[in-house]
């Protein structure tokens, strides 16, 4: 439905990339475009709050998930997590490059793609495939800490959240419902 599709980025430290790419998504649903929400690194067993409510509201946006058990705090130490990852993360971008050349949804949403392509998990040429075979219509969203300014070159829009001040600094937990 898009007669151009941009790129954009939301990065930065601060709170909210996820949760604006997945408001972006319900608004272009609304304006009944399709839409993919691929989530790396958010496993399906992680209960996220903007996937659950899409499961009772949403028959326009699908989500996807990379099918590996990821600890943001541990897996970094385990070289076997770390290569499965990888190779998974390569064939989730080979077959979104293959889905966007389709037009098989109007947006494609990258969650934490940013933040892997800086902790080493994606290369960047596989992400610039999904970009450059895209139809010219698809909109393609990354999220995640850490863009380049390589990655950011290649966006129409970007906007970076920084964070300010957070309870975590305090030492207050996630909250369901409002952190995930």
């Amino acid at each position: 439905m898009l007669e151009k599709g941009l790129v954009q980025i939301y990065t930065g430290d601060g709170k909210g990339k996820t949760t604006a790419a997945f408001g972006l998504a319900l608004r272009a649903a609304g304006q009944g475009n399709k839409v993919l929400i691929y989530q790396f690194l958010k496993p399906p067993s992680l209960d996220i709050g903007e996937r659950s409510a899409l499961k009772h509201v949403a028959a326009r946006i699908r989500v996807e998930t990379l099918d590996i058990e990821w600890d943001i705090a541990k897996s970094f130490k385990d070289k076997k997590l770390i290569t499965k990852t990888k190779s998974a993360i390569k064939e989730a971008l080979e077959r979104i490059a293959e889905t966007a050349e389709k037009k098989l949804y109007d947006c494609v949403i990258l969650d934490e793609i940013v933040f892997c392509l800086s902790k080493g998990l994606a290369k960047l040429e596989d992400v610039k495939k999904v970009i450059d075979r895209r139809d010219p219509a698809v909109e393609v969203v990354l999220t995640g800490r850490g863009a380049t300014k390589e990655l950011i070159a290649m966006a129409d829009l970007v906007t970076e959240m920084k964070n300010i001040k957070h309870p975590f600094d305090k030492g207050l937990s996630a909250r369901r419902g409002i952190e995930f």
